[in-house]
């Protein structure tokens, strides 16, 4: 049997007098690749943060299995980025090396192989040196790909990976994506595009401020549990 490498226990998040993710339970199985879906103001991007340790929970518990929080790496949204630091391409993908060698240890040439290795993976190989703030939206979603590489996460959380990126991008960043489930990573993105939760993730989140459904994603993206979550979020499911 697969062991579960994140458990959510009657898990509510939010902050102060707001609730944004109430009671939800369940467990991500090692190696598993889930999608997280659910209309706007779901609390999608609230359980990204909470599983990373980002946000606290109001009530109930997340646990992870052994070291795994140490082993885990996140793709944040763009927008929480900030684009107008003068940081190449090249050394935010660096930034992924940071468990590895800390802030006083030399960066060795190993390293810079590893960089250039990410870059090249994600068709970036002459864009080292690009400002991240002269990239296209494609491009530093790529870069942030690359990043993920250097972490060489057993498990991944991507925050809207495909949000902004045109058709190619997302098929390539997809291959991504299914070599490191193909590795046995554990895999979880937030998505709105549900036609391509249908074609690649086996299993499926839906929120709608709690866990409308949870489990194989032809289970879970029904048309009931679907009018469910817009009633629940009173709102058109995007």
């Amino acid at each position: 049997m697969t062991s579960a490498v994140i458990e959510l226990d009657q898990v509510s998040l939010g902050w102060r007098d707001r609730v944004a993710v109430r009671d939800v339970s369940g467990s991500f199985a090692r190696g598993s690749l889930t999608a997280i879906v659910g209309p706007n103001g779901a609390g999608k991007s609230t359980l990204i943060k909470g599983i990373m340790g980002l946000v606290s929970p109001l009530r109930g518990r997340i646990r992870l299995a052994g070291d795994a929080r140490t082993h885990m790496a996140c793709l944040p949204q763009q927008g929480e980025l900030d684009r107008s630091f003068p940081l190449t391409a090249y050394d935010l993908v660096a930034m992924g090396a940071w468990q590895r060698v800390g802030p006083w240890k030399r960066f060795s040439p190993s390293e810079h192989d590893r960089v250039q290795s990410a870059l090249d993976a994600v068709g970036l190989a002459d864009f080292g040196s690009r400002i991240i703030g002269t990239l296209s939206g494609g491009q530093l979603q790529r870069a942030l790909f690359a990043r993920l590489l250097l972490h060489d996460a057993g498990t991944l959380l991507l925050d809207e990976p495909f949000a902004a990126v045109d058709r190619d991008t997302t098929e390539d960043l997809m291959q991504l994506l299914q070599a490191w489930h193909g590795e046995g990573r554990t895999v979880i993105a937030v998505l709105h595009d549900l036609e391509l939760v249908r074609a690649c993730f086996p299993r499926a989140l839906l929120l709608a401020g709690q866990a409308v459904a949870w489990g194989a994603t032809h289970d879970v993206l029904t048309p009931e549990n679907l009018h469910l979550a817009r009633h629940l979020c009173a709102g058109d499911y995007l």
